[in-house]
Formats: C-alpha cells, sequence, structure tokens
C-alpha cells in the first residue's frame, strides 16, 4: 500500500481554515447589511391597522436580514385620538411612495418593501409573501458607526440618490388607545421610527458622512434611495 504525504492533512486543515475565513467576512458584513427593508405605515386611529402591526412583530422575530420600520401617519388624528409617533415627515413619505407606486392616494395600513412594491399587509403571511415577490437590495456596500456612514463607489444611479438617516426604537412599545377607533385596546408597536433626516445624496462615487449621536436607545439605520422611491442598499448599527 502506497502511503499517502505526512503534509496532506496540514494542507487539508489549511484550506478549511482559509474556506472558514474567506466566509467570515462576508457573514460578517451581510449581519449589518439587510436584504430588504419592510416599512410599515400606520396609526393608532386605524382600526384596520393592529393586524398589520402584528405581523411587522412577527417578521422581526423571524427574519433577522430584513430591516422592519413602522412609521406614524397624521390623517386619522381627526377621528379623535392623535398617534403618539406620527409625524407630517412620515406622511410626506408616504405619499412620495403613492406617487412613486402609482396610487391615487394613502391609506392605512400600507406595507411597502424595498421601496419598489406594497400592498396591505393584514393578512397572515402576507408581509412574508410580499417580501419573496421583491427583489433583494443590491446597491452600493453602506456601513454604518457610531459617527459616521460609508458608502462604496458603484455604478452611478440613473436618478438623484439620497441617503437617509432612521432612528427608531429597537423593540416593542405597547400603547393603551382611550379614544378614536380603537378604544380601550392597548397596540404593540415595532421598530417605531422616531427621526427620519435626509444626510446627503449618492453619486456613484464612494461616500463618507459624519451622523449625529443617537438619543437614549435609539438604534440606527441608513438608507440610500433614488428619487424614484426604490431602496437601493441599507444598513444598520
Amino acid at each position: 500500500m502506497t502511503s499517502r504525504p505526512r503534509s496532506r492533512p496540514l494542507t487539508i486543515a489549511r484550506g478549511a481554515l482559509a474556506l472558514a475565513l474567506s466566509l467570515v467576512g462576508p457573514l460578517a458584513a451581510s449581519a449589518a447589511q439587510p436584504t430588504a427593508v419592510v416599512e410599515l405605515f400606520t396609526s393608532q386611529g386605524c382600526s384596520s391597522c393592529p393586524p398589520a402591526n402584528d405581523n411587522l412583530t412577527r417578521l422581526i422575530a423571524s427574519r433577522h436580514d430584513v430591516l422592519a420600520l413602522s412609521f406614524g401617519v397624521t390623517y386619522w388624528d381627526q377621528l379623535g385620538w392623535k398617534d403618539t409617533f406620527a409625524s407630517p415627515v412620515y406622511t410626506d413619505r408616504q405619499w412620495r411612495y403613492a406617487r412613486t407606486l402609482g396610487h391615487s392616494n394613502v391609506f392605512t395600513p400600507q406595507v411597502v418593501v424595498n421601496g419598489r412594491a406594497d400592498g396591505v399587509g393584514a393578512g397572515t403571511g402576507e408581509i412574508e409573501a410580499l417580501v419573496g415577490r421583491t427583489a433583494r437590495l443590491a446597491g452600493p456596500e453602506v456601513r454604518v458607526s457610531s459617527d459616521a456612514v460609508s458608502i462604496s463607489a458603484a455604478a452611478k444611479p440613473d436618478a438623484p440618490t439620497d441617503v437617509w438617516l432612521v432612528r427608531y426604537e429597537p423593540g416593542v412599545i405597547q400603547v393603551p388607545v382611550k379614544r378614536g377607533e380603537n378604544t380601550g385596546r392597548t397596540l404593540p408597536h415595532a421598530h417605531v421610527v422616531r427621526s427620519l433626516v435626509r444626510l446627503g445624496s449618492w453619486d456613484g462615487k464612494a461616500l463618507r458622512l459624519l451622523l449625529p449621536p443617537a438619543q437614549g436607545s435609539l438604534a440606527t439605520a441608513v438608507l440610500v434611495q433614488s428619487a424614484k422611491g426604490q431602496i437601493l442598499s441599507a444598513a444598520t448599527l
């Protein structure tokens, strides 16, 4: 019987280690680079919204590759209960989606995935199905630190592209509603957006932008988004 060279096990071990190290890099990078961004436009004054709120909470628990965000809108505040998280900035964002997605009006609940596709999101599994049907994020690499965001060079976008800073509550907040359509109910709200600020624009060249300090325990996300509505890339801290 011919014996094998004694160095072969060491060669195999080195090869296995090299393969493992080559996998660690992409996995570590992808942990902060979501494959999809799910935005829920909701209102505490809307009786149709609680099922969508629940579905977003379940999505967050089951999909760690998805960045889910909850935006409170203002146009149901006149029904007797003013949404405690709503902002005209978020209502404006939903109207921009209405225009880019071909809607003549806004509605709640509404789920928008990667700025490319939307639905109501109240049915069981509806948000997951929408994520599955929507193209994954495939834009420039985005890395976020506590004080800056770096965006890699990539093909020049075909439309003006903005860089958005999102600050949100990382957990679930239970809100008792005392008036309006949801009187007497306590509604869960997950990943509630507290601030949305345009940091600047990206033109395909490598870019670094400074970030203001986060307040309290708020989490940080950065979105690279075309003026046409599509989200090209996202990252979280």
